[in-house]
């Protein structure tokens, strides 16, 4: 007879259990397959991106996990249990969605405090506990206020605050940013990282932005076609992609295969290198021991403010692109660029390999 476990391997148990876990998961509508079979661990506490181009499949998940869609095969495990067939009300999970979804008839403090005034909290709790949460999403003392004298960064922090009010296991967002402008964007997450690290809760983040990803994320699963190509650290899906998908859809980089491929990495295969991380010097400068170069040709220069992107024609039958910081002082110097002579020059070790060898 199997012996109980003691309660210290219950709470070992208990600590490396999943917040969500994702079994074979599949969604078909009709005889589209939007998500083909997707396998997922998602840590209590962590901070989880889904990001992926628009048809992906990352909504769709997001939506099986809260319960507005039905899987059509696999098991959704929700902090242990089984949830694939229970109700979205029944899950111990919030959804913040990109158009907020605030009552515009009712009070900040009456908005947030709904979801307790459904469950029946009494009036004092809920006053506490709603003025709590806009206390935690920086707006303190804007409780009397209507939707309609918030900008668009204070209209998103409340509907932040009515999920949190709860206090769910599990915080689903499906691009709560997308409707806000780049700088108002940026500030939010650093924003929303803040919240996340100080309430606890394990978010679950849904983008197409990766660079929102990559700024936000304990891990990241990148999506594509149904399918989830690679799961990872920020530094890890961008600095080791495992797919030629990844390694273009997760920043910028140069793609070289084939006979290109031999000639500039040495070896046949698919091969990425960030531009970044290639230089572009004067051809009498030469390569160290761990560094590969070629001559080449600057065809194209694309001002990006800070930087330079350079598109520099090679004799391997392929452009590399190269990103370089902007020390021109007038527009003139950027033009001197066009067709110039240079050499680009890389550590052997910032090529990396992807996809099948």
């Amino acid at each position: 007879m199997a012996q109980a476990a003691t309660p210290g391997q219950q709470t070992r148990s208990a600590v490396t259990a999943p917040a969500i876990r994702l079994e074979a998961v599949r969604k078909s509508f009709g005889e589209v397959d939007a998500v083909r079979g997707v396998d997922l661990d998602i840590a209590d506490g962590e901070f989880f991106s889904m990001l992926g181009p628009s048809g992906s499949g990352k909504t769709t998940v997001l939506r099986m996990i809260a319960g507005f869609e039905a899987p059509t095969g696999g098991r959704i495990v929700l902090d242990g249990q089984d949830v694939t067939r229970v109700p979205p009300f029944d899950r111990d999970v919030n959804t913040v969605f990109q158009d907020y979804a605030l009552f515009p008839h009712m009070t900040l403090e009456q908005n947030v405090a709904y979801g307790l005034r459904v469950k029946g909290v009494g009036r004092a709790e809920r006053h506490r506990r709603a003025n709590e949460a806009l206390e935690r999403v920086q707006l303190p003392g804007f409780g009397a206020r209507r939707p309609s004298q918030l900008s668009g960064g204070q209209r998103q922090r409340v509907a932040l605050a009515r999920a949190l009010v709860n206090e769910p296991k599990v915080l689903l967002l499906d691009e709560p940013l997308g409707a806000l402008d780049l700088k108002l964007r940026q500030q939010m997450q650093v924003e929303l990282k803040a919240i996340q690290r100080d309430v606890g809760i394990t978010f679950v983040f849904v983008t197409h932005d990766q660079e929102e990803a990559l700024t936000m994320s304990d891990r990241i699963a990148v999506f594509n076609n149904g399918l989830v190509e690679q799961v990872g650290t920020a530094t890890e899906v961008y600095e080791q992609p495992k797919t030629p998908f990844v390694a273009g859809f997760v920043g910028t980089t140069n793609l070289v295969d084939g006979s290109a491929a031999e000639i500039l990495f040495g070896q046949r295969g698919t091969w990425s290198i960030r531009p970044e991380r290639v230089r572009v010097v004067d051809r009498s400068t030469g390569a160290g021991p761990t560094e590969r170069s070629v001559d080449g040709t600057v065809r194209e220069v694309v001002y990006l403010g800070s930087a330079i992107r350079l598109l520099v024609d090679t004799p391997a039958g392929t452009s590399l692109v190269a990103t370089q910081p902007n020390l021109a002082t007038a527009h003139t110097q950027l033009d001197d660029w066009l067709g110039r002579p240079v050499r680009l020059v890389w550590h052997q070790d910032h090529a990396h390999r992807v996809g099948a060898a």
